[in-house]
């Protein structure tokens, strides 16, 4: 097994840092981004760009530090560490700590996300090397990941026979999917669309605007991100913001009218973005439909993913659970401080003072 180093990334390093993400051993993560950490660098966190390094390979991963009263800091490697295998994630962290402790950087828990399967090997990996099970944070800790490198054809063949048909058919009828500008007029409409279909359903909290336009514009500017839109009546009636990130495809955002009479029109969507990210002169060959209730869940209609998930594993027949959060307690003190009350104090003052969402 080889034996790793961590430190911070040199500035060019951070000039070429998707570049860099990507090659990493499970293709980067979309928030590990550069265009993530400027978003995140302007809600209430400090990013560091971090290379864990051996003689083998060097993974490049954002962290998210947070200062916390009386605490300290708070690490979170989000969809990371990235390495070539599960077993390699405790020397890593090892790694981590101890430039921490050569840095003193005051940090009192370091929270990792990795995008690992989730096993019982995997779990008992993380549980040997001392961490910890925390609730997850991102909405894609189970999701419905679509294999795209077969020719279209048999892309299509290799979808249910619900997803063809709704495509097919609006195919049939006309139903027409414009990637649209990146405009202020546009992203407004994208968010209206996101606002109702939440204010409608009741399951998820809703950003401000500005979040979403910075998030947005962040990564179309890179050439990482496009909005679809098809219109009804000469509205709006389907969006879908998606992104692509080195050979990974996501649809990170959506929003539809709830009354609207063309069948198949979210199918069509999906599939035009999928087949337009297969032309990139870097092609996906994967697919993240982002988010979904856990596979054993998927047929809960209490679940607040419920309908979502119906939708997307029409795509994909199989949800994929993700280990999730974990911590690694750095100071046992201040991490029992945290666990008792100071996570749920902290998030509260800090949505009381901003408006903002904690994470």
């Amino acid at each position: 097994m080889p034996a790793f180093t961590a430190r911070f990334a040199s500035s060019q390093e951070r000039e070429n840092w998707d570049a860099l993400v990507t090659s990493n051993p499970q293709g980067g993560n979309l928030l590990q981004s550069a265009a993530f950490a400027e978003v995140k660098a302007d809600y209430g966190w400090n990013p560091r760009f971090l290379a864990i390094e051996s003689a083998e390979y060097t993974s490049y991963n954002l962290v998210l530090e947070k200062s916390v009263p009386l605490l300290g800091k708070l690490w979170y490697l989000i969809k990371g560490p990235d390495m070539a295998e599960v077993e390699h994630i405790p020397d890593a962290l090892r790694a981590v700590r101890r430039l921490i402790d050569q840095q003193r950087m005051n940090v009192f828990a370091l929270r990792i996300e990795p995008d690992v399967v989730d096993t019982p090997e995997v779990r008992q990996v993380l549980r040997d090397s001392g961490m910890r099970k925390t609730p997850n944070l991102q909405p894609n800790d189970s999701t419905a990941l679509l294999d795209t490198s077969p020719e279209p054809n048999l892309l299509m063949r290799n979808l249910s026979s619900r997803a063809r048909n709704a495509i097919r058919r609006a195919q049939r009828e006309g139903v027409e999917v414009e990637q649209v500008a990146a405009t202020e007029e546009n992203f407004r409409t994208m968010y209206q669309l996101m606002a109702g279909t939440i204010a409608e359903k009741g399951k998820t909290e809703l950003r401000e605007f500005e979040y979403y336009r910075k998030f947005w514009q962040g990564f179309i500017s890179r050439g990482q991100g496009r909005h679809y839109f098809v219109y009804e009546d000469g509205h709006v009636a389907v969006g879908a913001f998606v992104i692509n990130y080195g050979r990974k495809g996501t649809y990170k955002d959506g929003g539809s009218l709830i009354k609207r009479s063309r069948y198949g029109d979210s199918h069509l969507v999906q599939w035009v973005a999928i087949n337009d990210l297969k032309q990139l002169e870097t092609p996906i060959v994967e697919y993240d439909f982002c988010g979904t209730p856990p596979a054993d869940r998927l047929k809960d209609p209490t679940h607040q993913h419920y309908g979502l998930g119906l939708f997307k594993t029409s795509f994909s027949k199989t949800v994929t659970d993700f280990v999730g959060c974990w911590d690694l307690v750095l100071s046992p003190l201040k991490y029992r401080l945290w666990e008792l009350a100071g996570e749920r104090i902290a998030r509260q003052l800090y949505t009381r003072r901003t408006g903002q969402q904690f994470y």
